[in-house]
């Protein structure tokens, strides 16, 4: 179990502002839950469109409408008042070979240690996705490896897309940065996606960093002390 998370007894423990903060995620639930159904009727007309036009891009676009307000509300929400428990990492890396074998991508993982960890679920599987959903947004191939190691749980991930530029490696992870060049946005368009990532590594005490890999493109690195 990670030495930085405790796991939750019947209630989860709140600072002295959790008061606010809940406050503030309910009216965010609201307003999300209220465009939600918006887009959900806009994708309902789209399918019932009796149209001789191409609506994949209209479907598409309401498609990352949905992305970016799930991102806006984890964003502005947080993730660390989550319970650690048990998550079966085998089952996540089955979706993400599910969803690219749809999508015609590669997708390959390694798991060399325990498949059953302790950490905060969702969170957990939000920093994984965000950074599966960009290395696919700019990579055909990607290799995911999961080692436990002696006193940490090590996570890298490898595409061969264009990568990103080392003097700027540290730059992608502040809020709504973007890239000028081929690897210029998060699966969401909101630049938030690897912030967002960086901020659930470090609420779990751990911390991502990127190199270069050998596939060619991107390597994230995620080190999460166990």
């Amino acid at each position: 179990m990670y030495k930085t998370l405790n796991s939750c007894p019947a209630k989860c423990t709140h600072s002295p502002s959790s008061n606010q903060i809940e406050q503030r995620t309910m009216m965010l639930s609201g307003v999300s839950h209220d465009l939600r159904t918006i887009l959900t009727r806009f994708k309902l007309q789209l399918a019932l469109a009796n149209t001789d036009f191409d609506i994949k891009p209209l479907e598409q676009d309401v498609s990352d409408m949905q992305n970016m307000l799930e991102d806006y509300l984890a964003f502005a929400r947080g993730e660390g008042s989550e319970c650690v428990k048990t998550f079966d990492l085998n089952a996540l890396m089955q979706k993400f070979s599910t969803d690219a074998h749809l999508h015609k991508r590669q997708f390959s993982y390694t798991i060399e240690g325990p498949t059953q960890i302790q950490v905060r679920p969702r969170a957990f599987t939000r920093l994984i996705n965000n950074l599966v959903s960009n290395a696919f947004c700019h990579a055909n191939n990607l290799k995911l490896t999961a080692i436990s190691q002696q006193e940490s749980f090590l996570i890298t991930i490898d595409d061969d897309g264009p990568g990103i530029h080392k003097n700027v490696r540290t730059e992608v992870f502040k809020p709504f940065f973007r890239l000028d060049k081929a690897r210029n946005k998060d699966a969401s368009g909101t630049g938030l996606g690897l912030s967002i990532a960086q901020d659930i590594a470090r609420s779990h005490g751990g911390n991502i960093q990127l190199d270069d890999s050998p596939l060619g493109g991107l390597r994230a690195i995620i080190d999460l002390p166990l």
